[in-house]
C-alpha cells in the first residue's frame, strides 16, 4: 500500500496563515484524493478539532494570536493519537526541544516542499507517532 492510500483513510488538519502555503498544501492533497481541512489560525484550528477527529495536525508555529505550539499542545488535550507536525522558519534549540518535550512528532524547517511533508508523513505513519524525530 501506497502512502497516499494510507492518507486517504485519514483525516488531515493544516494551520498556517500563509495563504500561498495553505492553498498549495490542499490543492496538492486534494489532487491525491486526501482528506485535508486547511485553516488560517490557530483558534479556527480548535473550533475544528471539537467538530472533527484528525488523524494528522500541521502547524505553522508563528500564527497570528495562539501561536502554532500552544496549539498542538491545546491539540494533544483532545486528539493524543494524532500525527503532530511542527513548520517553522524560526526553528532554533530550545524550540525544538519543547516540541519534543510537547510531544510533536516532527519538526519541519521552512523553506520547504510537498515532498518533505510526504516524507516526513511516512516515517512518521510507517513507524507510528509515538517517536519524535525533531
Amino acid at each position: 500500500m501506497d502512502l497516499f492510500e494510507k492518507l486517504r483513510d485519514m483525516k488531515i488538519l493544516l494551520i498556517d496563515d500563509d495563504e500561498w502555503i495553505r492553498d498549495s498544501l490542499y490543492l496538492f492533497f486534494e489532487s491525491e484524493g486526501c482528506d485535508l481541512l486547511a485553516l488560517e489560525t490557530a483558534e479556527e484550528g480548535i473550533g475544528a478539532l471539537q467538530d472533527q477527529a484528525y488523524d494528522i495536525i500541521i502547524a505553522d508555529y508563528k500564527l497570528p494570536g495562539l501561536n502554532g505550539l500552544e496549539f498542538l499542545r491545546q491539540a494533544h488535550k483532545t486528539h493524543s493519537d494524532a500525527i503532530k507536525i511542527l513548520i517553522t522558519a524560526y526553528g532554533n534549540r530550545k524550540l525544538i526541544a519543547e516540541a519534543q518535550r510537547d510531544g510533536i512528532h516532527d519538526f519541519i524547517q521552512k523553506p520547504f516542499t510537498s515532498e518533505t511533508i510526504l516524507t516526513s508523513l511516512g516515517r512518521l505513519i510507517e513507524t507510528g507517532p509515538k517517536k519524535s524525530t525533531c
